[in-house]
């Protein structure tokens, strides 16, 4: 699938850098808040794992959005791995749109796999993007509309979203953030390519479609959304 980045996502980009051998480098950029200024992004392979891995410029994970006491109208920050992989690859049906693995944290409400709570941690999800323009940063996660009845992984967390619920091991260390996906969740594909995206989403306040758009993005990786970044052996 061909990814074109949105305008708004080119708009707040800083100047990035080329890939290197340890990923997307991306230069600093002083106007982007520290847990959220993308330096480095990488994917890469470990025995029956891949590692998602993205360094900011301090403090990852430091930032966390302000609880509001109701789902409507909140808010979500994460930590965003922008992907070639097909939607069929994570449980959904074929070519729903940009396939994302993010890191989340939203204090307002749960979505995790079979009534898990999660609100109070940074949790990992996979997420099928789609352009709306609506939507401050001119994506959303894609909404299922009522009364469909579309293909759905086993860790979807039950919410009318193309999301999945998937409780993969993470870890924050000083500026950087890791997730470790098994390779069979996905199929093990090697070949595929990613980029990096810090940004903050929000739960429409009617509770209509889109339900949840990429509101403000802070950084892209490459700059661009050209998914740029091949996974390291």
């Amino acid at each position: 699938m061909k990814i074109l980045a949105s305008a708004a996502f080119v708009a707040v980009t800083a100047l990035a850098l080329p890939v290197a051998a340890q990923g997307i480098i991306s230069a600093p950029a002083a106007a982007v808040a520290a847990p959220f200024d993308l330096v480095e992004t990488s994917i890469r392979s470990e025995g029956a794992h891949l590692v998602f891995r993205s360094q900011v410029r301090a403090e990852a994970g430091a930032s966390r959005p302000a609880a509001t006491g109701q789902f409507a109208g909140s808010d979500v920050y994460a930590y965003v791995w922008p992907t070639s992989l097909n939607s069929g690859a994570i449980g959904f049906a074929q070519d729903q749109g940009i396939v994302a693995l993010a890191v989340t944290f939203h204090p307002d409400f749960d979505d995790g796999a079979k009534g898990a709570k999660n609100r109070h941690v940074w949790h990992s999800h996979w997420v099928v993007l789609a352009e709306d323009k609506a939507c401050g940063g001119g994506l959303k996660v894609r909404d299922i509309p009522a009364g469909s009845k579309p293909k759905l992984p086993e860790t979807w967390p039950g919410v009318p979203l193309l999301i999945d619920s998937p409780d993969y091991p993470l870890v924050f260390a000083g500026e950087a953030v890791e997730v470790r996906v098994p390779k069979a969740a996905i199929g093990a594909p090697a070949d595929f390519k990613f980029d990096g995206v810090t940004a903050g989403l929000k739960v429409n306040g009617n509770l209509h479609a889109p339900l949840l758009c990429v509101n403000a993005v802070f950084k892209v990786a490459s700059g661009t959304l050209s998914l740029p970044g091949s996974v390291k052996p």
